[in-house]
């Protein structure tokens, strides 16, 4: 693995990134109350109070699945990374989305510190934005886990979706957006 002091400021930025990705996505899980709170512990990341999953199958499922991005990101090849909740019947109710943009040609040294204070106010605005999201249908029944690519084309979402910031940053050399998209409401009706 690369020393951090031999690392290109996309690499640095890159991995702070995807450190970020994965305490926001797993906040993300806890807040829509996917599982039970009992499998989530408090913990601090970037001096913010934060849900770490306590199952080593989910803690690994979301390190690897985010970890997986490392390399695409530092190409400046990923735009969104979007946490997708689903119904019964896989119809997708509401996606948080992280769109990123990373400049390339900064060729500054980034300071570490700068980037994760920019950071952590997404994980305070997350935390308080339980209110903002969708109730999920909690139906008994059993998803299929190995699947990391489910189709998204059903009629619900051929309309633009409804979407409802919660927060955004613009500091050089990286600029990030959360917020999430529901259906069109005329849509989701039918």
């Amino acid at each position: 693995m690369e020393r951090r002091e031999n690392q290109t400021p996309q690499g640095q930025i890159a991995r702070v990134l995807v450190e970020f990705l994965e305490v926001a996505i797993t906040s993300v899980v806890f807040l829509k109350g996917v599982y039970p709170s009992g499998a989530f512990e408090r913990r601090r990341y970037m001096n913010v109070v934060v849900q770490r999953a306590c199952h080593p199958q989910l803690r690994y499922y979301i390190h690897a699945t985010v970890a997986g991005l490392l390399p695409f990101i530092q190409k400046g090849l990923v735009e969104r990374v979007a946490v997708i909740f689903f119904n019964a019947d896989d119809i997708p109710l509401e996606k948080f989305v992280f769109k990123l943009a990373m400049n390339l040609s900064y060729g500054s040294s980034v300071e570490e510190v700068d980037l994760q204070f920019s950071l952590r106010s997404f994980m305070s605005k997350l935390s308080i934005s339980e209110s903002l999201t969708k109730k999920l249908p909690h139906e008994a029944g059993t998803s299929k886990e190995a699947d990391l690519w489910i189709s998204t084309d059903t009629k619900q979402w051929q309309q633009p979706p409804l979407i409802t910031p919660i927060k955004s940053m613009s500091s050089e050399p990286l600029c990030l957006q959360l917020y999430l998209e529901h259906p069109c409401l005329s849509e989701s009706l039918l």
